[in-house]
Order: structure tokens, then C-alpha cells, then sequence
């Protein structure tokens, strides 16, 4: 998936999928959000991103 360059992003617009992303609290413990951050990284997306394709992935979410 590409990090989204060169779409134009708009207020209230989802770009990657059909819904609009809102703010949610997870707590993690320091050594699984640097392994969250270096995996999203790698992958050249955000933590937020990578938790959502994560999710997406394991649950078969369309």
C-alpha cells in the first residue's frame, strides 16, 4: 500500500479505505511500541497505519 503521496487528502475524506480512521487508546508496553514503530517503518507507513493493515490482515476486514 502506498503511503498515500500525491492524493490529494481532504477534511471528512477517507483515502485508504471507506471509513474515516478516529482517535482510540491502546496501551502497549515500551518494548512492543518500538517493535510496532521499527515494523511501520519498515514498511514506510505510520504506527497507526500499520496497526490498521495489522488488524485488517488477521480479521479479513475488507
Amino acid at each position: 500500500m502506498s503511503t498515500g503521496k500525491g492524493i490529494k487528502r481532504t477534511k471528512n475524506n477517507p483515502v485508504f479505505y471507506a471509513e474515516l480512521k478516529k482517535g482510540h487508546e491502546i496501551f502497549l508496553t515500551d518494548s512492543s511500541w518500538q517493535k510496532v514503530r521499527q515494523a511501520a517503518k519498515e514498511k514506510e507507513v505510520s504506527a497507526s497505519e500499520f496497526i490498521e493493515q495489522l488488524i485488517r490482515k488477521h480479521f479479513d476486514c475488507t
